[in-house]
């Protein structure tokens, strides 16, 4: 796979999911049968975002220990749990719209501070997990090591606080 085949498959991807999160968070109208509220996925796309930063630290130590088959099983993991967070957050987005924060005073602005920074963070961390991804499978080791420097730390934040995202919801809801 060639650099610029690849930067094009990023960007078609990366700008596909960003552009149909777009649509479904403004867009789509939410049902109005309620079942957004009734829904565990919001706790289950939690448990998956914390199982990410789990992995994700447990993949760095493993790496950091020379140990490159758990490192890989640890990063495989942390795609999953990502990929299975993504899964959910469709579902109960489609069904339940987007989820206004109630809270108010300081609380509020701490917590559209931490979801601004979350999506930002989001935008650029995907890519680069991609980018990081076809790099490793394709056993372009130096590329890889390079990009996942910086990755690491970006898809850790992402995962972190999107399990702030929701406990914000759900003890301010």
């Amino acid at each position: 796979m060639n650099d610029r085949f690849l930067r094009a498959a990023v960007a078609v991807v990366s700008v596909t999911v960003l552009s149909f999160l777009v649509w479904l968070l403004y867009v789509h109208p939410a049902a109005s049968d309620g079942a957004g509220a009734r829904s565990p996925l919001p706790v289950l796309n939690a448990t998956f975002n914390f199982l990410c930063a789990a992995c994700l630290v447990a993949g760095y130590r493993a790496i950091r220990a020379g140990n490159r088959r758990r490192h890989l099983v640890f990063m495989l993991a942390a795609v999953t749990c990502s990929a299975m967070f993504l899964v959910g957050y469709i579902v109960h987005h489609y069904r339940a719209g987007d989820t206004p924060f109630p809270g108010q005073g300081p609380v509020r602005s701490l917590y559209f501070t931490i979801l601004a920074t979350h999506v930002l963070a989001t935008t650029i961390a995907l890519p680069m997990i991609l980018f990081t991804l076809a790099h490793a499978a394709a056993g372009r080791f130096v590329q890889h090591k390079k990009i996942a420097r910086r990755t690491l730390p970006l898809w850790m934040y992402v995962s972190v606080t999107g399990v702030l995202v929701f406990a914000f919801l759900r003890w301010w809801s």
